[in-house]
């Protein structure tokens, strides 16, 4: 195997010394085939970061211009998933549109934890680039290899780390926006329906807790900020961690808000972390007979096209369609040599026909 490195006079045998391993060891590291511990990988790619190796380059040895014409996108979850979400959806035309005008394919991979620790295939994929299309996920195990071989790196609302060019949203903005606006409708008792949880954990529903419980555990950095926003306006607002951010998912969490009534009082709003699970609590509250918003006030978060919903979601817009945009442009001036800077995009309150005051002789 040829191997090469951008620091001269470093090689795989530097690297397997420097690890404590033997130099056929080491090689494996950046194969996506062979039998390794994740600790030797680990201990393998650091020793190469330390040392400046990048490793492998599978495009080098099969184009000469040392392009593939690839990159590679990673959404959260599975690709059927991924394609069931208007968020995702939304974020892949806007990015779809200026890699296509840049004349280079697109790599879909999924960012589950099973997936992403079987192979490791971007570990040596002949890719130019990599966006990672996110909801806050930090994609630890595969930024190692891609940073060793130093492929540029575009996150959508993450991963957090320096040299990976960051298109974000003021989450905290807008969850506080829409937690005030519904303060601002004399709602005090407010549930709060959320997935913490990481990539390809499944978890039930649990049972309702204070908001701003175990906070610093939650290794979703956008969830995280959500939740001490909302705190920060309703710190004695409880939270059900949903099993999964789809409706089916909203509806079970938001019914459990509902039918177990903190010191005897049910929530008389719901603040949900994405727009289908408000979709979700919309579902629940139909079930249990309570008319939204006399009896139930819901918001989301996101603005996404969901043209079935009978009612007008109240949510936060965020620009889902800029956002693959931005993450595309960042993209085609990383390979053309540049430096693009991290942005953080704006997002909108959006009052629509699922907020109100709170009823009448709830307090």
């Amino acid at each position: 195997m040829t191997t090469t490195s951008r620091r001269r006079g470093v090689t795989i045998a530097d690297v397997a010394k420097r690890a404590g391993v033997s130099t056929s060891t080491a090689s494996l590291a950046f194969r996506s085939t062979g039998s390794i511990t994740d600790e030797t990988r680990r201990r393998i790619l650091l020793a190469a970061s330390e040392l400046d190796y990048a490793g492998p380059n599978p495009t080098a040895r099969s184009l000469k211009s040392g392009r593939s014409g690839i990159v590679g996108v990673v959404v959260a979850e599975s690709i059927r998933r991924a394609f069931q979400s208007p968020v995702t959806i939304a974020t892949m035309d806007g990015l779809s549109e200026v890699l296509d005008e840049l004349d280079v394919g697109q790599l879909l991979l999924p960012g589950r934890a099973d997936s992403l620790g079987r192979g490791r295939p971007l570990d040596t994929m002949p890719v130019d680039a990599v966006v990672f299309v996110t909801r806050g996920e930090e994609f630890d195990s595969l930024l190692a290899g891609l940073k060793a071989r130093r492929i540029p790196m575009v996150g959508i609302e993450g991963p957090h780390l320096d040299g990976i060019v960051l298109i974000d949203i003021d989450d905290a903005r807008g969850t506080a926006e829409v937690a005030h606006h519904v303060r601002s409708l004399g709602h005090v008792d407010v549930g709060v329906v959320m997935r913490t949880t990481r990539v390809g954990e499944h978890v039930p529903p649990g049972a309702p807790e204070p908001v701003a419980r175990g906070l610093e555990a939650i290794g979703n950095r956008t969830i995280r900020e959500r939740l001490r926003a909302t705190a920060s306006v309703f710190p004695d607002a409880r939270r059900v961690e949903a099993g999964g951010r789809d409706l089916e998912a909203g509806a079970v969490a938001a019914g459990r808000l509902l039918d177990e009534p903190v010191s005897g009082r049910r929530p008389t709003a719901i603040l949900a972390q994405n727009d289908m699970l408000a979709a979700g609590a919309l579902r629940a509250a139909a079930a249990r007979g309570l008319r939204v918003p006399e009896d139930l006030t819901v918001t989301g978060f996101d603005g996404a096209d969901l043209p079935w919903l009978e009612q007008r979601l109240t949510t936060i817009e965020q620009p889902l369609h800029e956002r693959g945009r931005r993450a595309g442009l960042a993209v085609g001036e990383l390979l053309a040599g540049g430096s693009p800077a991290s942005v953080v995009l704006p997002v909108t309150l959006r009052v629509g026909e699922t907020s109100g005051p709170v009823p009448r002789g709830s307090r």
